[in-house]
C-alpha cells in the first residue's frame, strides 16, 4: 500500500481539495442531512473529497456500493447503492457500470466479484476484514462435511469466497430462517455465526449444527447491557441485530437484520429508540428519519471504519485495490450466493 502522506500528496496534485464556496454550495444538501452527526469544521475536509469522488466515478464508469455500517459522509455523500449484505448482493447483479467500488468489508467485495466476474471490483482498503469471515476456512467446511455427510451447509455471507464455494446455499441475517426451512432435511449445518445460528434455531423445527464464530461488534452485548439501557431510557424501544447472543435477543423489543431494523424504525416511528448494533448505522438512519430520538447503545466496527473518503478517491484514481477471485472458485461460490438470492425472491 502507498504510504498515507505520499497518497495525499499525489491526490493533492491531481484534484482540487480546497473547501470553496462552490464546493460548499454543491454539497450543502448533503451536509444538511448529516449536520447533526458531522461537525461543520470536519465538513470542510469531507466536502471537496465528496465532490471529486462523485465526479470521478462518472468518468471511470464506476458505481459505489456502501453497507449500512459505513460512515455518514460515505453513506450519504458518495454511495449510489446502500443496504445490508442481501440488498448489496442483489443490487450487485443489476449494476451497469464496469467498475464497482465496495465500501464495506472484504467478503462483500468478493461477493460482488463473484456475481460480476467480468467487472472490476475495488475495495478502498483490503485490510477491511471481518471476524466472522476469518473464523472459518475452506478446510473447516470440508471437515464438517466429513463429520456430517449429506447434511446441507447454509453459510452466512460473512465468509470468504473459498468457503462459499463449498456451501450449498448462502444466507444473510434477513433470510436465514427462510433458507434453513427451504433446504432439504431435518438437520442443517449453519456457519460460521454461532449466535445467528442459535437465534435461527429458535424459529425453526430443524436441528442446527453450529460453528464457534461471532461478530466482534455484536458478541460483546449482554442482557445486563439491555437492563441498563432500559433503566436509563425506560420509554425507549430497544432493537438488536440477530448476531447478538440469544440472551440479548430474548429481552429486546425487536430483532432483525439491518434492513429490518431500519424498516422497523421508519414504520413504527418510536418516540425514542436504541439500536443495538454498529454506531454508524444508527447515525445513518437518524439522518433519514424525523420524529425519532436515537439514543446510543452501539459498538463501532473497526474494519468498516478502514474505508474513508480519502481511500475511496485513491481507489478510483489508481484502480487499487482490485479484488481477484480464483476462477475455479467463482462458479461454485456464485451458485451458493445465487441460490440465496433466488430463495429470497421467492419469498417476496
Amino acid at each position: 500500500m502507498t504510504p498515507l502522506e505520499e497518497a495525499r500528496a499525489i491526490l493533492g496534485q491531481h484534484y482540487d481539495l480546497k473547501f470553496t464556496k462552490a464546493v460548499q454550495k454543491v454539497t450543502q444538501r448533503i451536509f444538511d442531512r448529516v449536520k447533526d452527526k458531522i461537525p461543520e469544521i470536519e465538513w470542510a475536509f469531507y466536502a471537496p473529497l465528496i465532490v471529486q469522488i462523485n465526479r470521478l466515478k462518472k468518468e471511470k464508469d464506476a458505481v459505489i456500493l456502501a453497507h449500512n455500517y459505513q460512515s455518514p459522509q460515505i453513506y450519504h455523500g458518495v454511495a449510489d447503492i446502500v443496504g445490508d449484505s442481501l440488498q448489496l448482493a442483489v443490487e450487485a447483479t443489476k449494476v451497469k457500470q464496469q467498475v464497482i467500488v465496495q465500501c464495506g468489508v472484504h467478503f462483500m467485495a468478493e461477493t460482488s466479484k463473484i456475481l460480476n466476474p467480468d467487472k472490476t471490483v475495488l475495495i478502498p482498503d483490503s485490510r477491511a476484514g471481518c471476524s466472522l469471515a476469518s473464523s472459518i476456512t475452506a478446510a473447516d467446511v470440508l471437515a464438517l462435511r466429513a463429520m456430517y455427510p449429506g447434511v446441507p451447509v447454509v453459510t452466512y455471507v460473512n465468509t470468504s469466497a473459498a468457503v462459499k464455494a463449498l456451501t450449498d446455499v448462502c444466507c444473510t441475517s434477513s433470510n436465514a430462517v427462510d433458507i434453513v426451512n427451504a433446504v432439504d432435511g431435518d438437520t442443517v449445518i449453519m456457519i460460521p455465526d454461532q449466535f445467528l445460528a442459535q437465534n435461527t434455531a429458535k424459529k425453526t423445527k430443524k436441528k442446527i449444527i453450529t460453528w464457534a464464530g461471532s461478530c466482534e461488534v455484536h458478541e460483546t452485548f449482554t442482557a445486563e447491557d439491555i437492563s441498563e439501557l432500559r433503566a436509563a431510557y425506560p420509554t425507549a424501544k430497544i432493537i438488536a441485530h440477530p448476531e447478538c447472543p440469544p440472551e440479548v435477543i430474548d429481552v429486546v423489543d425487536f430483532a432483525g437484520s439491518t434492513a429490518a431494523m431500519i424498516n422497523y424504525v421508519k414504520t413504527e416511528k418510536p418516540a425514542r429508540v436504541v439500536m443495538v448494533t454498529e454506531c454508524s448505522m444508527s447515525d445513518n438512519v437518524a439522518s433519514e428519519t424525523t420524529g425519532v430520538d436515537f439514543l446510543r447503545g452501539c459498538n463501532i466496527c473497526p474494519h468498516m471504519k478502514r474505508i474513508n473518503l480519502e481511500n475511496v478517491l485513491w481507489s478510483l484514481h489508481t484502480g487499487n485495490e482490485e479484488i481477484i477471485v480464483d476462477p475455479e472458485i467463482i462458479e461454485p461460490a456464485r451458485r451458493a450466493v445465487q441460490r440465496m438470492i433466488d430463495y429470497s425472491r421467492k419469498g417476496d
